[in-house]
């Protein structure tokens, strides 16, 4: 059987399960909602393996699976003058870089349907929780094997949609609905970025199909008709970014992942850890032949990339909240990938996605193993002595929390440490001692959860009563704990023993993907490097593995014994700790200039007092709404106006037609036997 054929059954299993458990969940029950939810991850993870397996068999690593012609609206003008025809079909395409993220998309998100039996088990709308798990798992497959951008931007909106149904999964708590609402608007101003970007491609290049694309732009290149710098490639890499900032949660738009922390907790790990964040960068590395034309666009990526890793991991260093703490550490380790694919490390960031994926969807389930041991409780302040309690638990997020430090041989060293070192000597300096600087914030601040969850004496309350959770929330703990200590092991860097590894395999796989040749004669792969830096290299990973050390070191004197020595620093740094913990008034300020800021000046445009004039009969009130100091003049000689101008201006011009249009059905009738008449007369003649 050739399954790269059958690439489209791999999204449409979980709509299946959405359609089905969406239907008929509330009525057959638990157990019925469990197989069709499960089942459909589980059929298109193997779906997954066996067509990858098929790419990897054959001589080309590309397949295209067409279903249908989706839209067919004609032709359209482009850049040059020429027509286009915007044809879209409705295809999946299959290469190495799809093949990375579909495996672990498949495979983790099926993980995550396990682990939600026994988590959400007894919870209110179970089966609506397993739709909506379902629906997304579509979106996001369909974002990844999407063949064109438009179907790329069909998947990302559908994430949108399924992050907004997940975040407010707890419909009668305000705080989760408003934490809804926020991703959702952020999210479409990133959107909005996306769909500019969009748009200029289909105007650039005359397609929007990925490989059509890239060829027309090889072709501009050899041609001359493309330049590396050229504005129009600067102005797509930005709209692109803007669309990525939202997903990926960049600054400025990086608010709403944190507050979406009320979502249940295995919402955390599969979409604001393993899958949906990650969206942009996978964008940005699928359109990494676009940001090569433009260095200066690849340059504000890698900036925001450092500041976002660094604003976010100095947040974390003083959460409580135990999801907080995953939280801000998933968008410093997403501003990590960000700045691998500004310096040119595209494969690099993909590794770091793929690493990333398996030890924060570890730590966020882990996470989720306490609290549900520790009664729904999230705040490390009342945890403690939790070690010989939930051993499992324990260990594997020991484990994860070792692979986010950087700390070799496990997965998180590898692809850390080779972000670090291709910033480097590609050149950016100070973006490397950014990076650097942050490994040490990620292993203070992690181990610190670390210690005060597990170490030290109890700090919970005396009718909390921890216990071990089951084993269907157990062992994809285990399974992914074991993923977190060998995932790094196929991209062994260069300097690694012949004997063990002669080359980076996860790179070489993605090489088909990274490799086109700019303008200027250079290689996809910007950062690299084909002179021997073993030594350098090395002395690099020490230094990073050293900083760790020093994260940790630290986390280990304040937090693994009880100690006053936080107390004692917080009150001697009042205000730096004052605006770390307040993380740094953004939300208050983006409440002030945008939410109040946006509201104040459409009430300046129409300003209104209302008083009670009257008491009116049986004590009810009479309010008058009275214009103040002839303020309404906007909303009637603008807006008013605006519409009384065109329904007039309508008017006018349909005048002559409106003479004929009587009502009477024997006029039409006249009218009618008198253009055949004259039709005839005019044959006739």
């Amino acid at each position: 059987m050739n399954f790269l054929d059958l690439l489209y059954l791999i999204p449409l299993f979980p709509l299946a399960g959405f359609a089905v458990n969406g239907l008929f969940g509330k009525r057959l029950g638990p157990g019925f909602v469990n197989a069709v939810g499960c089942g459909s991850a589980l059929l298109a993870f193997v779906f997954s393996c066996l067509a990858v397996l098929q790419l990897v068999e054959q001589e080309e690593p590309f397949h295209t699976n067409t279903v249908f012609t989706w839209l067919d609206a004609g032709s359209a003008l482009t850049a040059d003058g020429l027509l286009a025809e915007f044809s879209i079909n409705w295809a999946f395409y299959l290469d190495p870089l799809s093949a990375v993220m579909v495996l672990f998309v498949t495979g983790i998100g099926f993980l995550i349907h396990v682990y939600s039996i026994g988590y959400m088990a007894g919870e209110d709308g179970y089966y609506r929780f397993f739709a909506y798990l379902n629906l997304f798992m579509f979106s996001m497959l369909t974002l990844i094997l999407g063949s064109n951008y438009l179907m790329m931007f069909i998947g990302w909106e559908g994430v949108g949609l399924c992050s907004y149904l997940l975040i407010g999964y707890y419909i009668a708590r305000q705080s989760a609905g408003d934490a809804a609402k926020k991703a959702f608007v952020a999210n479409r101003v990133g959107d909005w970025g996306l769909s500019i970007g969009v748009m200029l491609i289909f105007f650039t290049f005359g397609t929007l199909e990925f490989t059509g694309v890239r060829a027309a732009l090889a072709d501009g290149v050899e041609s001359g008709a493309f330049v590396a710098g050229d504005a129009v490639f600067l102005a797509i890499g930005i709209a692109l970014f803007i669309g990525a900032c939202g997903k990926s949660a960049q600054i400025p738009l990086y608010v709403w992942l944190p507050d979406a922390m009320e979502g249940p907790t295995p919402v955390s790990a599969l979409i604001h850890a393993a899958t949906m964040v990650t969206a942009g960068v996978y964008m940005l590395a699928r359109s990494n032949f676009l940001y090569q034309m433009s260095p200066e666009a690849m340059m504000v990526v890698a900036v925001v990339g450092a500041a976002t890793a660094l604003l976010a991991a100095t947040i974390a260093l003083v959460q409580n909240d135990i999801k907080k703490v995953l939280a801000y550490s998933t968008v410093s380790q997403l501003g990590y990938m960000v700045l691998a694919v500004g310096v040119g490390a595209f494969a690099t960031g993909i590794f770091h996605v793929f690493t990333h994926a398996l030890f924060k969807a570890l730590l966020f389930l882990g996470a989720g193993s306490v609290i549900h041991a520790m009664h729904h409780e999230q705040d490390m302040r009342k945890m403690g002595g939790l070690k010989d309690k939930i051993p499992v638990t324990f260990w594997t997020m020991a484990i994860g929390t070792v692979a986010i430090a950087g700390i070799p041989p496990l997965a998180g060293f590898f692809s850390k440490d080779e972000i670090l070192y291709l910033t480097l000597t590609g050149g950016h300096p100070v973006l490397y001692a950014v990076g650097l600087f942050v490994a040490g914030l990620t292993a203070f601040y992690m181990f610190r959860m670390l210690f005060m969850t597990f170490f030290g004496e109890s700090r919970a309350d005396p009718d909390v009563h921890p216990h071990e959770s089951p084993r269907v929330m157990t062992v994809p703990l285990i399974i992914l704990a074991v993923g977190s200590i060998t995932a790094g092991w196929i991209g062994l860097p260069a300097w690694t023993p012949d004997f063990i590894a002669a080359e980076n395999h996860f790179e070489h796989f993605l090489e088909p993907v990274f490799e086109f040749e700019t303008a200027g004669g250079a290689a996809a792969e910007s950062a690299a490097v084909e002179e021997d830096h073993t030594l350098e290299e090395v002395l690099l990973a020490l230094l990073s593995v050293a900083v760790a050390g020093i994260g940790i070191l630290t986390a280990f004197t304040m937090y693994y014994r009880a100690s006053d020595r936080p107390r004692r620093l917080a009150e001697r740094w009042k205000t730096a700790y004052a605006l770390l913990a307040n993380k740094y008034y953004v939300d208050e300020i983006y409440d002030t200039v945008w939410v109040n800021g946006v509201k104040a000046a459409g009430t300046g445009l129409w300003r209104v007092d209302a008083r009670v004039v009257d008491g009116g009969v049986n004590g009810s009130a009479r309010l008058t709404v009275e214009s103040a100091l002839g303020s309404r003049w906007w909303d009637r000689w603008i807006v008013d106006g605006a519409v009384r101008f065109i329904g007039g201006f309508v008017d006018t011009l349909s005048w002559p037609v409106r003479l004929i249009q009587t009502g009477h059905a024997q006029n039409y009738a006249l009218l009618m036997v008198l253009g055949v008449l004259i039709l005839i007369g005019y044959v006739l003649w």
